[in-house]
């Protein structure tokens, strides 16, 4: 047991974890015991258990396991972290529970899955079980199946998802193993009890007797719905429910099933794989549809209709096959193919649903056409074929093109297109089928009831019967007005025996039309999935009738509105004779009366007329004769009576009889025409006014307006006109603008407006304003023609009209009340109906044969010229049309073509035709969004943002016409996300968020784009992310928080967290939905009275889209739903209430807005200290702290106030921003009061991402803190830890204004708030990953040391700056710089203590420091300071390092740090700035304000003018400028150091254009004058790599950066070669340039010379001559060896590397050329040594033969011209000059020489004449010729002598060197072999001694000439000619120099100098002096600093380390490149 108490002291964990089985055994039953003990579900102990969970079920120990898996139950059951586990112990527990022998083992583990799925982790469990079931232990898969089945009995189908179990099935069934089998069928029946038959299909195809045996089981099964009986933990209530219920005897649980009856059937559908056909279609099938054969055409329909039988099919572009197929239905003779066709049509639309809508509208006028054909079987397929695509489409799609055929010839067409008809209503409800959509049809049919046809007649009966039944009598009557008794009842007796697909519409009785909505409505989604379950029962498109603008007169409908009854009968009212009136009359007149009426006394008559008014007064309307009573009133005289009192009685009765009695049209057409002749009259207008509104009133305004303004019109009285049309105004106002047909006034309108009396004018254009009031911009489109001064008056009008909202109806509604509730809803329609029919009212015109075949074809055309004149005739058809109809024939499919053109200019063009069809089409539109819609939407992905904004305005366009709603309907939508195109995301994402705030309803099939939204919320661009974070919201307010967090359960471990992190930021700023329309807020005022309580309970209702459509009642909703329709615009609807209930809010808006809670502060610290609420500390903030918030501000606040401050938009918040300044100076007590809520509410706005939001809050903090200082108000520490930390967060905001504003909040905030407790505030702030946040705090800090002294340092000096000096470090150059200005005021407050305090540095940060302290201890004082401390707006001490600046983040970090970095303080005045500096010189002035906000200026430096510059070193105390460091000027150029040319010349080569052009202006500056240019001498190598870098620069980085001004570019050009061509004009300068510079300066300007881009900027071509100029310049002055050398190599570069322009090699050989045509002028100046060894090396890697293969045989010809040349020139000597090529022997290069030799030899003797030549030498030289001998023999005299010896050496050497010709033959022929051999040997050390020497002295600064590449390297130095070895003697000499090159010797020091290039006789291109480039730059860095310290104004800080980097990143990629 010695083992045993070893592991008994183990804690738990470690226990579970042990080797020992027993240990672990212990270990799980205490973690048993603990899990059951542990009360917090959350307590941090269940982490310890997390990865070991997995372990406890797989235990290889059997016992163990037993009780690992109980462990792992009680785990499962109590931690709330316990989800995490779910994938891997469940597939512990399939794969090592499942298979153990042990019953109990097993229980436990399908326990542990079905806890797992308590938890809400179906998903998970589910995916783990099913891959158990391909697991070979058949053991594990009946368990699997097991577990599954029980997970769906107890848990139901809606948390266990079937689809992926259903599809499993079939292979179960097929398995070896019977245990399975039986297992797989238990399944299947327990699968069969929840769906039904729907899962008959899949199963169809199992093993006939297993498909048998089901069958038994499943007719035993009960026929009730089964119910869940174990719930998920989020549905508790519903457990309380279902125990409530089994506790009351399951039996009245019927009564209660609302949940049962939502779980709509399972649709089969939806279980079933979709199947890809579109590739298996035969290869040739749209040529053999074609084939003229009709067996051909029959085998590839057969093979179609085969594969379209599969029940459900993937989605894709089915366009192709659907026309082919429309067209074989169509065209084909051959009625057997057009069943054939017809059936794979109808197999396409059930296979593939909602998406094959888009096709549907070309099929159906095919299909109905065709019906024509009387063939059973044909007219069967048809028929099932339409009733298929129905199906996938709705009814206002194609109510086109069913009316179009209702009136065609041929009976049988209109027979099967009434029945195609009825059978689609049965799919329909009252809210499918609005009123809109079926009183065309309605008017259709009635026609056809009195068709000749008994099958046409017996159709429309049923046909409307049907709609009867769906819609209710009571809403079909009004469309039946004229069908006599016998009809009726046939309908009537039609709708009874109609059986609805829902099953559920019964009582379709008088007025069960309403109580039926509600069943009905929620049977769509039952009935069956394509039934369209997402059409909204409220009117979508509220009377937008699709049908055709050829309605009759749209007036008769509506008028029927409001008093259904009454109309009915008296519309029908017949005229009665005069007899029979004057009989009714006499009865209920009194006699006298009578008689009197027509008297020849007009006292009589008005006596007469006095009593009929008393007698209509007294009657009843039931007994009124109107008819009798106005005939008897237009007797004789009748409307001629000529006395005015009459004649306003006789008016006024008629308006009594009217308002009265049941007044119809009859009657009222007898008394029209005399109103009308009155209403113009003086006295009787008036009454004659009354009188018509009366009509009106009884008769309808819209028929009553229409009679009345005919008549006036056929009068001639311009004063009837007038006042027609002035009471039409009026009326229109006062009965609203139901119904008017405004087609029948326009015409008189426009007489109107033509009348020569200008009365009738103004009272036109007066009605016209009204009319706009109601109709919108629509309305001028019928007026663009008149004349422009007519059209002005009208728009004066309309703009006078705009923005007023029209009156609500006083008039027309008066009957109402008596069937309120059955009528609300018709009425309530035709309110909108009027301002949406506003659009079908415009004469539309048929466009379809205009859009011709031929201009279809040219659309399509190759050529992009013929397709652009095809758009633009198209674009001619429709705007010379105005406006059209909705057929369009074959163009949608044209121009959806053209949206995805090559050529982006068509593409804009076809969007604007789009849009133009959006306008001219109106809402009709809708039909085309499936085909032409959804295409815009994919043109939102182009790559161009000019073509992404026009589609989105097409978009937009398109929108406002047909509204959101079709385009949200079908996976269309959701498919265009799902592309991974950034472009396109960003755009849809960004157009859903405008849209969906403004919907009240959506589809439910926008809950398909969710997966896609959450794809892109981690999508790799930062704007697509950003855009589906705005979305989000908006998604949620239309489908609620609960569904989208489920969606994210397919989502990985990983993205599922963060998104539901986004999710539960969206649900804090969800919108409400839109308010419901005013006009149900009226009609219920208690409702309206209490705004504010509905947006909020909105977000906590959180319906679903589907339940939102199931609830009839709001029915006035979807006015919202067509959001840009004219109504939407002018609210109609919806404009009333709001603005009442904004009144009542501006009056509770009044009082004060902060309230004084006494105490309030000091209770919500204390709680805070108790733990009772959130610690205000976060990353982020997270909902909870955000409602604490919330309620703890309830008390201080207002209400509206907390809403505003709350509200999800931030416009709300910037208006509560502007209240809370306003108020804060008048209620501040009460401000300080609950001054930590306000603080905490602004820690919130930090985390906006909106500016505006942020700028406001800062402005408020700024005037918050000068109040709390002046009140002297001390923040306590609660107050400042919930705020400080958040605003610290802002100062590294990336925007420079809010950083201004945070560093003055943080200034004022050591006024209300000790500095020395803000600054551990600012410690944690540099803690930070920002840069720019620890920059600004280590600024901040320095500020505090600098005004309050060390003391302020927390919590000890030593400590903080400890911490502060590490930053120094810091690899951001801002970061390092602010940490060295903190450290130096450090310094100046305490001295050299400092270097105690911040502990040790490295060396190079010390040295940093050391010189940073320096500088800043030279500077004087230059202005006295202001006396006060603290105030930091002036910093007390005037070389203080923190003079704020005004950073300016454009200037790239190199050169931010070039100087000082002064900060000039937010605040500081100019005035002070005046005052620091007052010494300086006008020009050298800053114009701080101009820089900030001028990143360009100063740009044009080039042109200097010639200052003193010895004003400069006046030390002078300058703000720096931040723009862009100066460099320093060459000011003495004699005593300034090499650092500073180094310093200048490394700005040549900076990042920035205008760093450049100084640094050149400022060497050009130099370079002009004579005296002081020397001083560049030793820095030209240094100088042109510089220059070849920033041609790099500009040549790979400028010219392709389209930000870039191409102006800059130019003027560094041009800075450049002006700089050059100075260089080169100095010779003695120009030989400095080493040969590897002048390669790549060469490589540089030929490859600006062949730079396209270059000719395009200004002056392009004016910049390449100067290159040329440039070029020849550097050939003539360099040193001639050397660019010759630079020349060959750069040749064999270029024709090494293929990558180069041909052009490039041709320019590098015209410029050899050039070299040899000068060589006899500079032939003794060269060495031709070294040019030699390039050759060969040349030829090396060119032997002759691959010369002579090269594509041009120019290389080789240049080659030989230059060898022939030399040998010209120098004859056989030439062979003596190839001392420095090793294997001579081998090369190619002396065979060659020596043929060329001995053939020039063989022309003309040895030596050919010279002065032949044409550069023959110069007379001196021939001279010199003369007098060689002489000189030679001197020479070798000094030679043999033993004191001169080494004179006589050193000057034969000299000789040799200046006449390289010289011939020594004559005077060593005679000597020994010896003697030869010492002066050979002689001759080389001197000439080795030389080479070092030279080296060494130029290394001092930097190596000039490399000749030291061109040395064989040391192995080489050749043995003495003849073969002997060298003596003792000579070696030490070789070796002395070898020691002298390495730096071994010799008394100059040597820099760390580059290695000897390798053995390989290379060349040194620039790249390999770099690095010696880079320690010099090092060295004069430091040098120049302390240089600067001295001899410059304080105000210049150190040159870059970054420049430093920067040349070590090109040296870099130089390399490479070589590479």
């Amino acid at each position: 047991m010695g083992d045993d108490s070893e592991w008994m002291k183990l804690p738990i964990d470690q226990k579970c974890e042990h080797k020992i089985w027993k240990a672990r055994l212990n270990g799980y039953e205490e973690a048993l015991k603990l899990f059951q003990k542990i009360e917090d579900e959350k307590s941090p102990e269940w982490g310890k258990y997390l990865g070991l969970i997995k372990k406890f079920v797989t235990d290889s120990n059997a016992v163990a396991q037993l009780k690992g898996l109980e462990a792992a139950l009680a785990f499962i059951e109590n931690a709330h972290v316990a989800g995490k586990t779910t994938g891997e112990v469940v597939s512990g527990v399939v794969s090592k529970v499942f298979n153990q022998p042990k019953a109990r083992a097993k229980e436990l583990g399908t326990d542990i899955c079905l806890t797992y799925i308590e938890i809400e982790k179906a998903e998970i469990v589910q995916d783990e079980l099913i891959k158990g079931l391909d697991n070979k232990n058949p053991k594990i898969v009946v368990a699997c199946v097991e577990t599954l089945r029980k997970a769906l009995c107890e848990f139901g189908s809606k948390i266990i998802t079937l689809k992926p179990v259903v599809k499993v099935l079939p292979k179960l069934f097929e398995s070896r193993e019977k245990a399975v089998r039986d297992e797989a069928k238990l399944l299947a029946v327990e699968i069969y009890r929840w769906i039904r038959d729907a899962l008959r299909t899949p199963l169809q195809n199992i093993n006939s007797v297993q498909l048998k045996e089901l069958e038994e089981e499943w007719v035993k099964l009960p026929p009730a719905a089964p119910k869940q009986t174990r719930f998920l933990r989020s549905q508790q209530d519903l457990k309380a429910k279902f125990e409530q219920q089994q506790a009351a005897g399951g039996d009245e649980a019927d009564g209660d099933d609302d949940d049962e009856v939502e779980a709509a059937p399972v649709d089969p559908y939806e279980l079933l794989e979709a199947v890809e056909i579109l590739s298996k279609l035969p290869k040739d099938f749209y040529e053999k549809i074609e084939a003229k054969k009709w067996q051909e055409r029959k085998e590839v329909l057969e093979a179609v209709e085969a594969l379209t039988k599969n029940p459900k099919l993937e989605s894709g572009d089915y366009g192709d096959l659907a026309r082919a197929l429309k067209k074989v239905i169509g065209k084909d003779a051959n009625v057997m193919l057009v069943a054939m066709a017809a059936k794979c049509l109808a197999g396409l639309a059930t296979g593939l649903r909602k998406k094959f809508g888009t096709y549907a509208g070309h099929v159906v006028p095919t299909i109905l056409e065709k019906f024509k054909e009387k063939k059973p079987q044909v007219v069967q397929a048809l028929q099932e074929a339409i009733d298929a695509v129905f199906l996938t489409t709705t009814l206002q799609n194609i109510s086109e093109d069913v009316l179009a055929v209702m009136d065609n010839k041929n009976p049988s067409i209109k027979q099967q297109a009434s029945l195609f008809l009825a059978r689609s209503f049965r799919h329909c409800t009252p809210s499918t089928l609005p009123k809109s959509v079926l009183k065309p049809f309605c008017a259709a049919f009635l026609k056809q009831v009195n068709d000749s046809a008994p099958e046409v007649r017996d159709a429309a009966f049923e046909a409307l019967g049907t709609a009867m039944k769906v819609v209710g009598e009571k809403a079909v009557n009004p469309f039946l007005a004229d069908v006599d008794k016998l009809k009726l009842d046939k309908i009537k007796e039609c709708a009874d025996k109609v059986e609805l697909v829902g099953k559920k519409g019964g009582g379709g009785g008088g007025g069960g039309g309403e109580k039926k909505a509600k069943p009905a409505a929620k049977a769509p989604p039952a009935v069956e999935a394509p039934a369209k379950p997402s059409g909204p029962p409220k009117k979508a498109a509220p009377a937008k009738a699709a049908g055709p603008p050829k309605k009759g007169k749209p007036a008769s409908a509506p008028s029927a509105k409001s008093k259904k009854a009454s109309d009915t009968k008296e519309t029908v009212e017949t005229e009665l004779s005069p007899e029979v009136c004057e009989e009714k009359a006499a009865a209920v007149l009194p006699a006298s009366c009578m008689q009197l009426l027509d008297s020849g006394n007009w006292k009589e008559r008005l006596a007469s007329m006095e009593e009929f008014q008393r007698a209509v007064e007294q009657m009843d309307k039931s007994e009124m004769p109107c008819q009798a009573l106005v005939k008897m009133l237009a007797k004789k005289p009748g409307w001629k009576e000529t006395n005015f009192q009459v004649m306003q009685m006789k008016l006024h009765i008629v308006g009594l009889i009217a308002q009265k009695g049941s007044f119809s049209k009859t009657s009222a057409l007898v008394v029209l025409d005399g109103l009308v002749d009155k209403i113009g009259d003086v006295k009787c207008g008036s009454n004659a006014k009354e009188a018509l509104t009366a009509i009106g009133e009884a008769c309808s305004l819209p028929w009553t307006a229409e009679q009345v303004v005919s008549m006036a019109f056929t009068q001639k009285n311009p004063k009837n006109q007038a006042e027609t049309l002035n009471w039409l105004a009026n009326a229109m106002k006062e009965f609203g603008f139901a119904g008017i047909n405004v087609k029948a006034f326009i015409n008189n309108v426009k007489t109107a407006l033509g009348a020569t009396n200008p009365a009738v004018r103004t009272s036109a254009i007066t009605l016209l304003g009204v009319m706009y009031l109601y109709m919108g911009a629509p309305l001028r489109m019928f007026f663009e023609d008149e004349k422009p001064a007519l059209l002005s008056q009208i728009d004066a009008e309309f703009e006078k009209m705009q923005g007023q909202s029209p009156p609500a109806p006083i008039r027309g509604t008066k009957k109402a009340g008596a069937e309120e509730e059955g009528d609300a809803a018709a009425e309530e329609e035709e309110v909108d109906g009027g301002a949406g029919d506003i659009m079908d009212l415009l004469p539309r015109t048929d466009i379809s044969d205009k859009i011709t075949s031929d201009m279809v074809s040219k659309i399509s055309d190759k050529n992009w010229k013929i397709r652009k004149e095809g758009l633009d005739e198209v674009a001619a058809v429709i705007s010379e049309a105005k406006f059209i109809q909705a057929n369009i024939g074959e163009l949608p499919m044209a121009l959806k073509g053209r949206l995805n053109d090559s050529n982006k200019l068509l593409v804009q063009q076809a969007l604007n035709i789009l849009q133009q069809i959006a306008t001219a089409m109106g809402p009709s539109l809708k039909q085309h969004v499936k085909n032409l819609g959804i295409p815009v939407i994919t043109v939102l992905g182009d790559s161009k943002s000019n073509v992404r904004a026009a589609a989105l305005s097409t978009l937009n366009a398109w929108v406002e016409q047909t509204g959101m709603k079709e385009w949200l309907e079908g996976e269309d939508l959701s498919e265009e996300l799902k592309k991974e195109n950034p472009f396109l995301r960003q755009e849809i994402l960004g157009w859903l968020a405008e849209k969906l705030p403004t919907l009240r309803t959506v589809p439910a099939d926008l809950m398909l784009c969710v997966p896609h939204l959450y794809a892109c919320l981690e999508d790799r661009s930062g704007d697509v992310r950003k855009k589906a974070q705005d979305a989000l919201p908006t998604f949620m307010m239309h489908l609620g928080y609960e569904k989208m967090s489920k969606a994210t359960s397919k989502l990985k471990p990983a993205s599922k967290d963060q998104v539901v992190g986004m999710l539960e930021k969206a649900r804090a700023v969800m919108p409400a939905k839109p308010e419901a329309p005013a006009k149900a807020a009226a009609s219920k005022p208690p409702a309206s009275s209490t705004p504010a309580a509905k947006p909020a309970s909105a977000p906590a209702r959180n319906q679903s889209p589907i339940e939102d459509f199931s609830e009839p009642e709001p029915k006035p909703d979807t006015k919202k739903a067509k959001p840009a329709g004219p109504a939407a615009k002018k609210g109609v609807v919806g404009k009333k209430p709001p603005v009442k209930a904004g009144a009542k809010d501006e009056e509770d808006k009044s009082g004060p807005i902060f309230i004084l809670v006494p105490n309030g502060k000091e209770q919500r610290i204390k709680e805070e200290k108790a733990l009772k609420i959130l610690k205000w500390n976060f990353i982020t903030p997270r909902d909870e702290y955000v409602e604490q918030l919330k309620t703890q501000m309830s008390t201080c606040l207002p209400k509206w106030l907390q809403d505003e401050l709350f509200h999800f938009d931030f416009q709300r918040h910037v208006k509560a921003i502007g209240a809370m300044i306003e108020h804060m100076e008048a209620e501040c007590e009460a401000v300080i009061g609950c001054l930590d809520l306000i603080l905490k509410w602004f820690t919130l706005r930090f985390f906006d991402t909106n500016t505006s939001v942020l700028m406001k809050a800062l402005e408020f903090l700024k005037l918050l803190f000068t109040m709390l200082s002046r009140k002297n108000y001390q923040l306590n520490d609660y107050e400042a830890s919930s705020f400080i930390p958040y605003l610290i967060l802002k100062v590294g905001e990336s925007k420079d204004v809010v950083r201004k504003d945070v560093r003055a909040i943080l200034t004022m905030l050591c006024k209300v708030y000790a500095a020395s407790k803000v600054f551990p505030f600012l410690m944690e702030g540099t803690k930070s990953k920002n840069s720019k946040q620890r920059c600004e705090c280590l600024e901040e800090l320095g500020c505090l040391i600098e005004n309050f002294g060390m003391n302020v340092c927390q919590p000890t000096p030593a400590k903080a700056l400890k911490e502060i000096a590490v930053h120094i470090g810091d690899r951001d150059t801002t970061v390092r710089n602010a940490a060295l200005n903190t450290v130096v005021a450090a310094y100046n407050a305490c001295g050299d203590q400092v270097f105690k305090l911040i502990g040790n540095l490295s060396e190079k940060e010390m040295s940093m420091l050391e010189e940073r302290i320096k500088r800043s201890a030279k500077k004087t004082p230059a202005a006295s300071a202001k006396p006060e401390r603290p105030q930091r707006e002036q910093p007390t001490n005037p070389n203080s390092t923190f003079l704020r600046k005004p950073a300016q983040e454009e200037v790239p970090n190199k050169l931010r740090i070039m100087y000082r970095t002064y900060r000039i303080q937010a605040r500081a005045q100019n005035a002070h700035l005046e005052q620091s500096a007052p010494s300086i010189p006008k020009e050298f002035q800053l114009d701080l304000e101009v820089f900030e906000n001028n990143h360009t200026c100063a740009s044009d430096i080039p042109d200097l003018v010639q200052h003193k510059l010895d004003e400069v070193l006046e030390p002078v105390m300058i703000p720096e400028r931040k723009m862009r460091s100066v460099s320093p000027h060459f000011d003495d150029i004699h005593n300034s150091s090499a650092s500073t040319i180094n310093f200048v010349i490394s700005q040549v080569a900076s990042g920035d254009i205008n760093t450049s052009i100084q640094a050149l202006a400022q060497i050009d500056e130099v370079l002009r004058q004579a005296d002081k240019a020397e001083a560049m001498s030793g820095h030209i190598d240094q100088f042109l790599i510089a220059t070849f870098m920033q041609l790099r620069l500009i040549y790979n980085t400028h010219m392709a950066d389209d930000r870039l001004d191409k102006k800059d570019i130019f003027k560094l050009y041009s800075c450049i070669i002006g700089n050059m061509l100075s260089l080169f004009s100095m010779e003695s300068l120009a030989r400095e340039a080493s040969m590897g510079v002048l390669k790549d300066l060469m490589h540089g300007l030929i490859t600006l010379m062949l730079d396209t881009r270059v000719e395009d900027i200004e002056d392009g071509q004016q910049l390449i001559r100067s290159v040329n100029l440039l070029v020849v310049r550097v050939l003539e002055k360099s040193d001639q060896t050397n660019i010759l050398s630079a020349l060959l190599v750069l040749l064999q570069d270029s024709l090494i590397s293929t990558a180069g322009s041909p052009m490039f090699s041709e320019l590098v050989m015209k410029c050899l050329w050039r070299m040899i045509r000068f060589l006899p002028q500079t032939i003794n100046s060269i060495n031709l040594d070294r040019i030699l060894l390039d050759v060969h090396n040349f030829m090396k890697v060119f032997p002759k033969e691959k010369l002579k293969q090269l594509k041009s045989d120019v290389p080789h010809r240049t080659l030989k011209t230059l060898l022939h040349t030399l040998c010209r020139l120098t004859g056989a000597k030439i062979l003596d000059h190839m001392s420095m090529i090793e294997n001579r022997n081998e090369s190619e290069l002396e065979a060659h020489l020596r043929r060329v030799v001995k053939h020039s030899a063989n022309l003309s003797g040895l030596k050919s004449d010279k002065s032949t030549e044409k550069g023959a030498l110069r007379s001196d030289d021939k001279v010199i010729k003369a007098k060689v001998s002489d000189i030679l023999s001197e020479i070798f005299k000094k030679i043999g002598s033993k004191e001169n010896t080494k004179e006589g050496l050193t000057e034969l050497y000299e000789y040799k060197q200046k006449y390289s010709d010289a011939d020594l033959e004559p005077f060593l022929r005679n000597t020994s072999q010896f003697f030869q051999s010492y002066v050979e040997r002689g001759l080389r050390m001197i000439e080795s001694e030389r080479e070092g020497k030279g080296r060494i002295q130029t290394s001092t600064v930097i190596p000039q000439h490399s000749t030291d590449s061109y040395l064989p390297s040391s192995s080489t130095v050749p043995i003495s000619s003849n073969g002997e070895d060298l003596n003792a003697a000579a070696y030490y000499e070789r070796l002395k120099i070898l020691r002298q090159r390495r730096g071994l010797e010799n008394s100059t020091p040597e820099e760390d100098r580059p290695p000897l290039s390798s053995l390989r006789p290379s060349v040194a291109s620039s790249t390999d002096m770099l690095h010696s480039k880079l320690s010099q730059l090092k060295e004069s860095r430091e040098h120049f600093q302390q240089e600067q310290s001295h001899t410059h104004s304080p105000t210049r800080s150190s040159s870059p380390a970054s420049n430093l980097d920067d040349l070590k990143k090109r040296l870099e990629r130089i390399k490479s490149n070589r590479q």
